[in-house]
């Protein structure tokens, strides 16, 4: 690996491949723009300081997204006491990650009822404990394997399938008491 090394160009390499993917994971699991920018920068700067620490027998992409979860799973337990799950949204136009899944152009009508919904789901994901917080976000919103997110969490497969179920499980049951069948 030539960022080992010191090569600037590959360091900035580095950050160019996996700058998107950093913010828009720390956005996922923080809710928070400038938190994210926060965490992306924060994690850049670990893997450049850590850089003789890396193990090359493992992925790249495991080792800064373990880095990067790590420091968001950090960030959520110094703000707990103050997390508010109505904060308000970063962009303020309404816009969140769920903006960005595909569609075949619905109508205006579907359009606000989908985003309604995709609210709802925001906001139900926002109240996972933080064990199933994670591996929720990682495996649906990050589309990684069980095995992946094994490995970023550094805990069994065994261990994330029954976070990712009960995950599942506590969404359901608070959307459906919540909204009561009428979401879907």
């Amino acid at each position: 690996m030539l960022a080992r090394g010191g090569d600037r160009s590959a360091f900035a390499g580095l950050v160019d491949l996996y700058k998107d993917k950093m913010y828009h994971l720390a956005y996922r699991m923080l809710g928070s723009s400038h938190e994210a920018e926060d965490i992306a920068q924060e994690t850049f700067l670990r893997v450049y300081t850590n850089l003789d620490r890396y193990d090359e027998n493992q992925k790249f992409s495991t080792w800064i997204y373990r880095i990067a979860t790590n420091l968001c799973i950090d960030r959520l337990r110094k703000r707990k006491a103050s997390y508010s799950l109505d904060a308000e949204m970063p962009d303020g136009e309404g816009a969140d990650w769920y903006s960005l899944l595909p569609s075949n152009q619905p109508t205006p009508e579907e359009e606000v009822m989908l985003s309604e919904t995709q609210e709802h789901i925001r906001k139900a994901i926002d109240t996972l404990p933080e064990k199933y917080k994670s591996v929720v976000i990682l495996r649906y919103l990050q589309d990684m394997s069980l095995q992946e997110i094994g490995d970023v969490l550094d805990m069994p497969v065994t261990t994330v399938k029954t976070r990712v179920h009960r995950g599942r499980e506590f969404l359901r049951k608070k959307l459906h008491s919540e909204y009561g069948g009428k979401l879907f």
